[in-house]
């Protein structure tokens, strides 16, 4: 049965001094229905005023009105799809997680987490909304990680490759900022589709050669990932960008704009917004161990934390020692043997949470019970060193290279085909109605 199209309406309390009731007035609607879920009108108009009060901050124009809306719509729709996945799988953010996340923010900002509440609300923002917000945001990373990570594959071929590049490149490789315009085309399309798509792609292309804005363009004609961030990917190096982005941007400088690049998805436009060297000669290792705990049915999240507290207090007193602890109750396969031991690394490999953690620590010190999409953790920072990229590092460096550009495209493949199998429609407002 098709959902109701009618609006919501409420009606208000007669006023003492009013002799008659007021008109009944729309306070929200349903704008659009995704499978058994909807996004209200009121949600719409919330991220398109943010949107334009970002754009106002960094002093950016708009498209209009209604590509705008497109935009948010689509967003809206891809958030709600990947946020109805994590129900269906049960992951679920819980309060614990999102403290110690907040907590791991203001640290990284040099503040408290009081601190960090007066500059929210500052801002016009309540920390419960924020909260919420964050909430959101750690729940779409990691139901990302766990539905795109297990479509990826990365061989020791592809290794070697690209160690063998790496080596030869030493560390001066380049990163780029992209600029990235996609212009898509219907599945299955007829020639006269794809002739007009292919004139679209060339006069937005004339556009942008004519000197318009790019992010403005991007905003109102890309249907691409980054569309509403005005198309612009964050820096990436040739090896761990998108495929497509990866084999023509060799040689290209910043202002170049190359296209229309035709795809199965439709004709990409390139622009290099800007280009860095990168300057690493010597990497930071650190040598940690830890010791984890995985909440479960039997294992709650609050008993997992107190007994890691009551470990800190049994390695501070002399009563117990790390290793013999962690051989006894870490849940991590890897390293439980080994007393926790970690070995040298860089701290990016960890996840953030973690990596933060070891950044904070002075050699010998004991991080305190924090969480993280694995479970519960302390840790130890033995060591640190300066070292020269050694022939491991590259190895490690050439797999996250291309697990990275593998996320990226597989991440798309998976939103493409969780909205192709899901029950979208877009109810258009009341003014739009014939």
């Amino acid at each position: 049965m098709k959902p109701s199209k009618h609006l919501i309406f409420a009606l208000f309390a007669l006023a003492i001094s009013q002799p008659t009731m007021a008109a009944p007035q729309p306070l929200d609607r349903v704008a659009v229905q995704i499978n058994d879920g909807i996004v209200l009108e009121s949600e719409i108009t919330n991220m398109i005023d943010t949107v334009k009060a970002n754009a106002k901050a960094a002093n950016q124009s708009l498209p209009s009105d209604s590509a705008l809306r497109t935009q948010v719509i689509e967003r809206l729709i891809l958030t709600r799809l990947q946020l109805q996945m994590a129900d269906r799988i049960g992951l679920h953010i819980g309060d614990l997680q999102l403290d110690q996340a907040i907590e791991n923010i203001a640290r990284e900002q040099k503040m408290t987490v009081a601190q960090m509440q007066q500059k929210i609300a500052s801002e016009g923002i309540s920390f419960s909304q924020y909260r919420e917000q964050l909430r959101e945001e750690i729940t779409l990373g990691e139901i990302q990680r766990i539905q795109v990570q297990r479509r990826i594959q990365v061989s020791p071929q592809e290794i070697t490759g690209l160690v063998k590049l790496i080596q030869e490149q030493g560390m001066k490789d380049v990163e780029y900022q992209i600029g990235h315009i996609l212009i898509d085309v219907p599945n299955n399309p007829t020639s006269e589709q794809l002739e007009a798509s292919s004139k679209r792609a060339n006069a937005v292309l004339e556009r942008l050669k004519s000197g318009e804005d790019f992010r403005r363009t991007a905003i109102a004609s890309s249907s691409g990932p980054k569309a509403l961030e005005g198309g612009i990917w964050d820096y990436m190096n040739i090896n761990e960008m998108p495929t497509l982005f990866a084999e023509v941007i060799n040689g290209a400088k910043k202002g170049d704009i190359i296209g229309p690049i035709k795809s199965g998805a439709g004709f990409h436009i390139i622009k290099i917004m800007d280009a860095r060297g990168l300057q690493t000669k010597e990497i930071e290792e650190v040598r940690a161990r830890h010791i984890l705990l995985k909440p479960s049915p039997i294992l709650s999240e609050d008993r997992a934390k107190a007994m890691l507290e009551q470990f800190l207090k049994q390695i501070r007193s002399g009563e117990a020692k790390f290793e013999d602890l962690a051989r006894q109750y870490s849940e991590d396969p890897g390293s439980a043997t080994k007393g926790g031991e970690l070995g040298w690394a860089e701290p990016s490999i960890y996840v953030p949470e973690f990596a933060q953690t070891l950044n904070s620590l002075s050699p010998d010190q004991i991080s305190e019970p924090f969480r993280t999409t694995h479970g519960w953790h302390i840790t130890q920072l033995e060591e640190r060193r300066k070292t020269d990229a050694t022939d491991q590092f590259n190895t490690n460096r050439a797999h996250q290279l291309i697990f990275r550009r593998k996320f990226n495209e597989e991440l798309q493949n998976w939103l493409d085909e969780m909205r192709a199998d899901a029950y979208i429609e877009v109810f258009q407002p009341e003014s739009n109605r014939g």
